[in-house]
């Protein structure tokens, strides 16, 4: 499989790394707008870019019959967008907040923990997500995620950055040395708390992730999440 880099940071050289071990061909590593790009070498592009250029990025695969995953965080104002793009033209596409496969796996415990959890009031859920210091955005598209499974299967109305209230979630971020990602679910009464938590020990679970997502998509046509490739239901 060709796979096309847009964003050659950490994360991206990391995926070319799983990538090339798993037999797979690195055909272009876009790190900076440019209109120079030979779309007819990629069989799949991977994006994990500036927010700023994700949307431009994405766009350009979908323009160009490219399958594109991307990782990008801070970009979701258009995302809405580039679906209707995927749709118009028949391509293919995948957004996740985390690629891991064991965060996904987190968000399906999450949203089944909520759901258990909506009938009793006397429990107040809050979220706490800690990253390393480089990390631009907050909170994380992780805990973003997370926060929305419980919003859809509960009685709070939004989210809010270190604020809560009857109607509102709150989210406490974290930046701390090198942390590759800490996500903390917690309920608590008077009487007791339930957590459920995810650590990542590195970041190659992200990468892995997403490279198993780019060889799930090849030949499929439509919008997708990673609920689909791992066969969540």
């Amino acid at each position: 499989m060709r796979i096309a880099l847009f964003g050659y940071g950490k994360m991206g050289q990391m995926i070319e790394q799983i990538a090339l071990n798993r037999g797979h061909e690195i055909v272009a590593k876009i790190d900076e707008s440019t209109e120079d790009i030979n779309f007819s070498t990629m069989d799949v592009a991977i994006d994990f870019s500036m927010p700023s250029a994700a949307y431009g990025n994405i766009t350009k695969c979908i323009n160009n019959n490219v399958p594109v995953i991307s990782g990008t965080t801070g970009w979701l104002d258009d995302y809405e967008n580039a679906v209707s793009l995927c749709n118009d033209k028949k391509g293919a596409f995948i957004y996740a907040s985390n690629f891991s496969l064991g965060v996904n796996i987190f968000f399906e415990l999450n949203s089944y923990l909520a759901k258990m959890m909506q009938n009793l009031p006397e429990y107040k859920v809050e979220l706490e997500e800690i990253h390393h210091t480089q990390k631009l955005d907050a909170p994380s598209g992780t805990a973003i995620t997370l926060a929305e499974g419980v919003i859809s299967n509960s009685n709070y109305k939004a989210w809010k950055l270190d604020h809560s209230s009857d109607e509102t979630l709150k989210i406490t971020s974290k930046r701390i040395g090198k942390v590759p990602g800490t996500h903390t679910v917690a309920y608590d009464s008077i009487v007791d708390s339930i957590q459920i938590k995810h650590t990542a020990h590195n970041r190659e679970g992200f990468a892995l992730g997403a490279v198993t997502a780019a060889e799930w998509i090849i030949g499929k046509t439509g919008v997708f999440s990673m609920r689909d490739v791992l066969n969540l239901g």
